[in-house]
C-alpha cells in the first residue's frame, strides 16, 4: 500500500504525532509524483531550487513552495489528463474565475475513506430517516460547484426521507427561496423524523433572523443538527459570531449549541475539518496547517494570526500539495476540553485580493515573487 493511501486509510483522524512521519512520507511521495507529471510544477521547483527529496522532516513543508488559490482560478495546472478524473468540480468562484478540481479514482477513495473516519468520529452517522434541509444549490448534472456536491453527499449520512434546498433552479437559473424553507421546518418540527440542515452559515443564518422577527420560532425533534459549511462568501460583512449564532438557533429552532456543526475546507483542499464539541476545528492527520505572515509569507509562531496555508498529499491530479488561501487565521496548540491534543485552527476573517499587496499584482506576481 502507498504512503498515501495509508495515511488516508487511518482510523483515528486526529492523531498527529503517530502519523507525522507517514504524512511526510506520502507528502514526499506524492511532489515525486507530481514533479514527474507536471512540467509546470517541476518548473516551479526547479526555480524556487526545491526537490521532492529535500521533503525529510515536518519543518521541511514549510520551504515546500506553496500556490495561492487565486494562481488556481486563473491557471489550470495539471499532473494527468482531464480524461482519468471521473470526479470534476469547481470552487464558488471569486471575483467570476474558479478553481478547477478533478477527482481520479484513487483520490476520490481516499476521500471516501477520510470522510467515512471523520464522520465515524464526530457521531455523524445514523441508521434513522432523516429529513435534509439544504441551504444551498439543489444538484443539476451542468452544476459542478464543489458546495453543491459536498451538501449532497452529506444527504447520505443518515438514510434521507426528504430533501428540500434553498437555492432551486427556476426559469433558467438558481434562485433563493427561504420561505419554502421556512414553512417546511415549521412542517417538519410537528413530526418525529429528526431534521439536520445543511449549507451556507449566511443563508441559515438570514431564515433565523427572518423567522425571530417574524415572532415565530419551532422546536425540531430530538437528534436534529445545524450543520454548516462553505463559508459566508459575499456575505462575510453581516457574519456575526458563533456565541450570537447558536443563541439565535436556539431560540428559533430550539437546537442547542452541542448539535451546530461547521465544517471548514477548500475545493483545492477536499479535506474535512469538522469542529469539536468545543466548536474548535482541529486539524486532521490528512492535513496539515501553516500560518504564514502576511508580508513576507513566513510561517509565524503558534498563535499568532497569518494567512492560511493548508497542505495534504491527496490529490493525484494536481500538484496541490500546499496552497495557500485568502483566509486569515491563528493555529492553536494549547489544550482543547474536547480532549483532543491536535492543533486547532481559528478563522478569524478572509482577505479580498485588494487587500494583500502582493495579490494585487496578480496571480503571476504572487508566485514569481514566492520563487525569489
Amino acid at each position: 500500500m502507498s504512503s498515501v493511501n495509508r495515511l488516508f486509510a487511518s482510523r483515528k483522524p486526529y492523531d498527529i504525532q503517530k502519523s507525522e512521519q507517514l504524512f511526510v512520507r506520502a507528502m514526499r511521495d506524492n511532489c515525486s509524483y507530481h514533479y514527474n507529471h507536471c512540467p509546470a510544477y517541476r518548473d516551479i521547483l526547479d526555480r524556487a531550487g526545491f526537490s521532492p527529496d529535500d521533503i525529510r522532516t515536518a519543518t521541511d513543508l514549510e520551504r515546500l513552495p506553496f500556490l495561492p488559490t487565486l494562481y488556481l482560478k486563473r491557471h489550470r495546472i495539471l499532473s494527468m489528463s482531464t480524461r482519468r478524473m471521473p470526479i470534476k468540480v469547481t470552487s464558488s468562484g471569486t471575483g467570476g474565475v474558479k478553481s478547477f478540481v478533478g477527482f481520479n479514482w484513487r483520490c476520490a477513495f481516499n476521500a471516501l475513506k477520510m470522510v467515512t473516519s471523520v464522520a465515524k468520529y464526530h457521531k455523524l452517522w445514523s441508521a434513522r430517516l432523516t429529513r435534509y434541509v439544504i441551504f444551498g444549490y439543489r444538484p443539476r448534472r451542468d452544476n459542478s460547484l464543489g458546495a453543491s456536491k459536498s451538501a449532497w453527499g452529506f444527504t447520505f449520512f443518515a438514510p434521507a426521507a426528504s430533501r428540500v434546498y434553498a437555492l432551486d433552479y427556476k426559469n433558467g437559473k438558481y434562485q433563493l427561496d427561504l420561505d419554502n424553507i421556512r414553512n417546511k421546518l415549521v412542517k417538519y418540527s410537528k413530526g418525529r423524523l429528526p431534521v439536520r440542515t445543511m449549507g451556507f452559515p449566511a443563508y441559515t443564518y438570514f431564515l433565523l433572523r427572518q423567522m425571530k422577527e417574524e415572532g415565530l420560532s419551532v422546536k425540531l425533534p430530538k437528534g436534529s443538527l445545524i450543520c454548516l459549511g462553505g463559508g459566508w462568501k459575499q456575505f462575510y460583512a453581516e457574519k456575526v459570531s458563533k456565541e450570537d449564532f447558536y443563541k439565535l438557533a436556539y431560540e428559533v429552532l430550539g437546537v442547542d449549541d452541542k448539535h451546530v456543526i461547521e465544517f471548514f475546507g477548500a475545493v483545492e483542499h477536499p479535506i474535512l475539518y469538522t469542529d469539536c464539541r468545543e466548536h474548535h476545528f482541529h486539524v486532521p492527520v490528512y492535513g496539515r496547517v501553516i500560518i504564514r505572515d502576511v508580508d513576507t509569507f513566513e510561517p509565524v509562531p503558534n498563535g499568532q494570526p497569518g494567512l492560511v496555508n493548508l497542505l495534504t498529499p491527496i490529490f493525484d491530479s494536481a500538484p496541490m500539495l500546499s496552497i495557500l488561501t485568502d483566509d486569515i487565521g491563528v493555529l492553536h496548540d494549547e489544550p482543547c476540553a474536547c480532549g483532543e491534543s491536535s492543533p486547532y485552527l481559528e478563522i478569524l476573517g478572509r482577505v479580498g485580493v485588494k487587500d494583500i499587496v502582493t495579490c494585487a499584482q496578480g496571480a503571476e506576481e504572487i508566485l514569481k515573487d514566492m520563487l525569489k
